[in-house]
């Protein structure tokens, strides 16, 4: 299966297990919704141990691990607060942020220039997310942005795109000094690990049993989220960040069509059209950038 392919499979399977945690896990505080989706997902990960290649990994490998780790942890507890607090139509769409991100950090840190594609691909993703609040316009034409802003999922995504510029990288820089496979379970095994380690600090109240209250649904969960998981490092570790990471990004069209047959929420035309300019601009960045 090629990496064109594979990004599909992790945009759809990231999008269904956005839209299942927030459907059954809403419930809980975000920390633990984070970690009942990693938590279900940890037996099918620990099951592929026994069926992958083993490497000895360098020491490069374990530092991207030792500095991915915790900005995951944080953008993980960012993107279900995002999930909790705000529709998945009008959240999800800014995860397309990333690979503009990506741009713009490689030009203020490495000195790298910005070609025709990708400045306006980056036009095209901030004029989507305008979009997606355009019904906002009848306060005045700065309406749709002071809304984004407004949004409480919209800027915890925004800000959580801006920390997956980083880890998408990190990532792959692991993967080459190891493989996909080993690389996609360690790591995410490592992740559940550390959260299951702050789980006391993070969430004081509430009884621990509730994280396994839904098993089957949780059960269910966590094969999505392992095919995401396993999807996700097999397509970007056969092609370049940007082209694997533009292609991912059309989950945000499955999040708002999640978001209209689920949630039954309002205003999916704008939202839509909004998600479409936006994966738009993603793609120019992605193949042009």
């Amino acid at each position: 299966m090629s990496w064109f392919f594979l990004s599909l499979l992790a945009a759809f399977s990231l999008a269904t297990s956005d839209a299942l945690t927030k459907k059954f896990f809403s419930d809980q505080p975000p920390y633990a919704m984070g970690l009942i989706r990693l938590g279900y997902a940890l037996p099918w990960l620990l099951i592929s141990l026994f069926f992958i290649p083993l490497v000895a990994a360098d020491m490069t490998f374990w530092l991207c691990i030792l500095i991915g780790l915790p900005l995951e942890v944080f953008a993980l507890y960012c993107y279900m607060k995002a999930l909790k607090a705000s529709p998945i139509s009008l959240s999800v769409p800014f995860l397309a942020f990333t690979p503009g991100f990506i741009i713009l950090t490689g030009w203020m840190l490495l000195g790298e220039k910005i070609s025709a594609g990708g400045f306006w691909g980056i036009v095209l993703i901030i004029a989507g997310a305008y979009c997606l609040n355009i019904s906002k316009a009848k306060y005045g034409i700065l309406g749709p942005l002071r809304a984004i802003f407004t949004e409480p999922g919209s800027r915890l995504m925004l800000f959580v795109s801006f920390i997956y510029a980083f880890t998408s990288t990190i990532g792959k820089l692991a993967i080459n000094h190891s493989n996909p496979y080993f690389f996609g379970i360690i790591y995410n095994v490592a992740f559940t690990a550390l959260m299951f380690v702050f789980l006391p600090l993070a969430v004081k109240t509430g009884p621990r049993k509730d994280l396994t209250k839904k098993p089957f649904i949780g059960l269910i969960l966590g094969i999505i989220v392992s095919v995401a998981i396993f999807s996700h490092v097999l397509a970007i570790s056969m092609t370049n960040v940007a082209y694997m990471i533009s292609l991912k990004r059309t989950s945000l069209l499955f999040g708002v069509i999640y978001g209209a047959l689920l949630f039954k929420e309002e205003k999916i035309a704008e939202r839509l059209t909004g998600a479409a300019i936006m994966i738009t601009g993603v793609f120019l960045i992605g193949w042009f950038g």
